[in-house]
């Protein structure tokens, strides 16, 4: 089949190298997001699906309209059966969706109709989810609704981060994307509904959902820190300024004593913080304008007194003592 290939990010790599691997499918354009600024730098660049696209030869499309009707031209012109998807980023329109005549068929990556939206794998870490997976389904104009092709699933372990899971489901889900294109073009698949039961949201996440709240128990505090790294990068404030935090650990209760919520306990090997229910071993930290490093070095750096918290942002005790 003629495929025009639709994504931006990283994860969607391993699709895109699939589809343009196989012998049976012409990827003859990519459909990407404008080039954006990135890094510390904020210098503009391609997006990693443009970069892949353009080592291969592939004519790459960036419309900051995608909907357009100028665009629904251009790509009319490249006569696509049809349009796979992985993590594009714009909504698209009808007159868009009805230009191949296979339909765009979407990589989402979770169980669906569990956790439609634009963090799926967040939100199954964050919600201690053990099983989540990849689903290829034909868009449509409603967000994740569209029938279902196939699903792969995969467990989520009890350290796994959103980059080591969504790193896994994009490989996984490569195969997945490949064989439906091929059972499309053999005429041997048929997409089913999603089933009515089941349905949840997992909307973006923004810098500001990845606040870490010590109010919250030690494991609901361990799955938002993971659920959120490497992006958007769980944090804390201590002494008025944000501090970057790397995955933590649940630890068993300390003979020394319950910690407050918030409240750090160095140790020689180690820095403890208190949670609502138990308390939790940092991992690394990156304190602003700093590099990442072990817990341990910061602290022996930072030198917190005892009973200094991390609280939250807002409440103007950034901190504070107990």
């Amino acid at each position: 089949m003629r495929l025009v290939f639709a994504g931006t990010p990283a994860p969607a790599l391993p699709a895109l190298a699939a589809l343009l691997d196989s012998p049976r499918h012409e990827v003859v354009a990519v459909l990407t997001r404008p080039d954006a600024p990135t890094g510390r730098g904020r210098r503009t660049a391609a997006s990693p699906v443009a970069e892949l696209a353009m080592e291969r030869g592939i004519p790459v499309l960036r419309p900051p309209k995608p909907n357009a009707p100028d665009f629904v031209e251009s790509l009319t012109a490249y006569r696509p059966d049809c349009c796979p998807v992985v993590a594009y980023g714009s909504l698209l329109r009808p007159a868009l969706l009805a230009v191949p005549p296979c339909g765009w068929v979407n990589l989402h990556f979770s169980v669906l109709p569990a956790w439609r939206g634009a963090a799926p794998v967040q939100a199954a870490i964050r919600h201690g989810d053990e099983v989540t997976g990849a689903t290829a389904f034909r868009l449509e104009e409603g967000m994740d609704t569209g029938p279902v092709y196939g699903v792969v699933t995969e467990s989520i372990g009890p350290r796994d981060t959103a980059g080591d899971l969504l790193d896994r489901l994009s490989r996984s889900g490569a195969e997945l994307l490949l064989a439906t294109m091929d059972g499309i073009e053999d005429g041997l698949l048929r997409p089913v509904p999603q089933p009515a039961e089941g349905v949840s949201y997992a909307p973006k996440v923004a810098v500001a959902d990845a606040e870490v709240d010590w109010r919250t128990p030690a494991t609901a505090v361990d799955r938002l820190v993971r659920s959120v790294t490497p992006e958007p990068g769980a944090w804390s404030t201590f002494r008025a300024e944000r501090v970057g935090l790397g995955p933590v650990h649940p630890v068993s209760p300390s003979d020394q004593g319950a910690l407050l919520p918030g409240e750090l306990r160095v140790e020689k090997r180690r820095v403890l913080v208190g949670t609502a229910a138990g308390s939790v071993e940092l991992g690394t930290v990156r304190a602003e304008g700093k590099r990442e490093m072990p817990a341990p070095d910061w602290a022996r750096g930072t030198r917190p007194e005892p009973g200094e918290r991390f609280v939250a942002a807002s409440s103007g005790l950034a901190g504070a003592r107990t």
